[in-house]
């Protein structure tokens, strides 16, 4: 494996850890890491001039995609049930919409 390769295979090492948590551990911590993952490759894509096969696109396009899709997902795990880690009201809302009590 050529040596500029290591960005792509961290990435990928940290997103295998987190579906290898997701489905022997706690789902959230292995959702946060897939998404972390995701994050670190917005980081590594920004900072480091020779990424291999990370660049796909242009450096702009990369970042941004990388950027929405890892904070999406860790977004959706922070206030996903049971026991959301965070509390959004206007999610509080939109349950009563439909039906759900709040609490």
């Amino acid at each position: 494996m050529p040596v500029r390769q290591w960005p792509i295979t961290l990435v990928l090492a940290v997103a295998a850890l987190g579906i290898a948590v997701t489905w022997f551990g706690d789902f959230k911590y292995g959702l946060m890491l897939v998404g972390g993952s995701l994050l670190l490759a917005a980081v590594l894509r920004l900072t480091v001039p020779e990424v291999g096969m990370l660049a796909v696109r242009s450096r702009f396009t990369d970042v941004g995609v990388l950027t929405f899709l890892g904070g999406a997902i860790v977004l959706l795990t922070l206030v996903a049930q049971p026991d959301p880690w965070l509390h959004l009201s206007v999610l509080d809302h939109l349950g009563s919409l439909i039906g759900r009590p709040r609490g």
